[in-house]
């Protein structure tokens, strides 16, 4: 391929095709540093990455990861990449993705690796009675998912209806009570909210056996760029940040088919 015929645009197009195509994908985003002419310093652009990967749940489709280079992190962007999508997206909590699944057939199911986190910051900063009990709970959920990892869909629905959810069940009351018992301004308080106003989408994974108990897939295929991007410090230019997005697809799909 001459690099004059290399496009963002078809790139996209091909690669999101396969994406869009599926019903259950999951999506991210990480900074990409951009050189800005004329100010002498960088701007700061978007790798989206949108990943499709059905081996933990034994579909028969082949892992692929997209990503899209942008400007900025504004809400229509997901919205564009990924409109015609009908199904469930896995990501982290951020509002942008809430604006696609309002307006189209899009079901969000969202990460409890991300709830971990904030739970063991403060769990390793110190005494943390409540942080610790959650880390506990969340461990069990973890437990049981690994149990399951590469088993098909009906079973792993079957095995979360019978073993998970009565602890899903027991753990949001708890919350609410540890929540109503502490300082609203503290980051504990600050956990517990993010846990509690993403519970539908927290919980979706009970029900439906293709979709995972976090987003790693994608956070896997983001940990590359972010790599990389302490290595070439920034992108020449905005067309040299869409380039960045078709090379890495490329790779990264590669490395994710072997």
């Amino acid at each position: 391929i001459r690099p004059r015929d290399w496009s963002s645009d078809v790139c996209s197009s091909d690669l999101l095709a396969h994406i869009r195509a599926s019903t259950k994908i999951f999506a991210d985003e990480t900074t990409a540093p951009v050189l800005d002419p004329g100010r002498g310093r960088t701007k700061t652009g978007q790798l989206w990455a949108y990943a499709r990967d059905d081996r933990p749940w034994g579909g028969a489709d082949p892992p692929v990861v997209a990503y899209v280079y942008a400007p900025d992190r504004k809400a229509e962007r997901p919205k564009a990449h990924l409109a015609g999508f009908t199904g469930v997206l896995q990501v982290d909590g951020y509002a942008g993705y809430r604006a696609l699944a309002g307006e189209n057939d899009v079901q969000l199911a969202f990460c409890w690796a991300h709830v971990r986190r904030r739970f063991y910051e403060l769990a390793t900063a110190g005494p943390a009675p409540i942080a610790s009990e959650a880390l506990q709970r969340i461990a069990a959920l973890y437990e049981i998912e690994q149990g399951i990892r590469g088993r098909g869909a009906n079973e792993r629905r079957a095995v979360r209806q019978d073993k998970l959810r009565p602890l899903i069940a027991a753990f949001e009351p708890w919350l609410r009570e540890k929540l109503a018992l502490i300082s609203q301004k503290t980051k504990l308080a600050e956990a517990i909210r993010y846990a509690l106003t993403r519970w539908e989408g927290l919980t979706r994974f009970i029900d439906d056996g293709r979709i995972e108990i976090d987003s790693n897939v994608v956070e896997r295929a983001i940990r590359p760029i972010a790599l990389n991007r302490k290595n070439t410090l920034f992108a020449g230019s905005d067309g040299g940040g869409e380039h960045w997005a078709i090379i890495a697809s490329l790779i990264e799909t590669c490395k994710l088919n072997s």
